[in-house]
């Protein structure tokens, strides 16, 4: 692939392995399409969603593409009694990233980051990016070395 991401230059910089994936659809797709268009299982890629608490906190959940948020789980797990999804628009100003490219490395800001899981049941899992149209893949081990985060049930 010729065109490296912000992600993907975090990457290389702490000499993480990875493997990239990108994919031309016009528009954002979902994490399902995009793991059958990826021919990927979908329980190994993880879409970002960025949340806020009833205290005004915000928070990263990483889950599998084909599963919902348990918003009950995830709050009580970041120690909010309530969370919520942020409304789109929020998004850019707040990450730096687009809805379909949020991913949990090289936001603007580091938030509390929570992984389901599941992500333990696999050598590696796949992410955005952080943008449209662009995956990563790597290993969780590594991934602790970029970033910090919690493994909680939150599906």
């Amino acid at each position: 692939m010729s065109e490296k991401t912000n992600v993907m230059r975090i990457l290389d910089k702490k000499k993480i392995k990875y493997k990239s994936y990108s994919y031309k659809k016009k528009g954002a797709i979902s994490g399902t399409e995009v793991a059958k268009y990826l021919n990927q299982n979908e329980n190994q890629v993880f879409k970002t969603l960025v949340t806020i608490g009833k205290s005004k906190e915000n928070y990263v959940f990483v889950i599998p593409v084909n599963k919902e948020l348990d918003l009950k789980k995830a709050a009580k797990c970041v120690g909010e009694k309530s969370i919520s999804m942020i409304k789109e628009k929020e998004l850019l100003p707040l990450t730096g990233y687009v809805h379909g490219g949020c991913s949990p490395i090289g936001m603007k800001k580091f938030f509390t980051t929570v992984i389901n899981k599941t992500a333990e049941d696999f050598d590696t899992f796949i992410f955005s990016a952080g943008k449209v149209g662009y995956q990563v893949e790597v290993n969780l081990d590594d991934l602790k070395k970029v970033i910090e985060f919690k493994l909680e049930d939150i599906v």
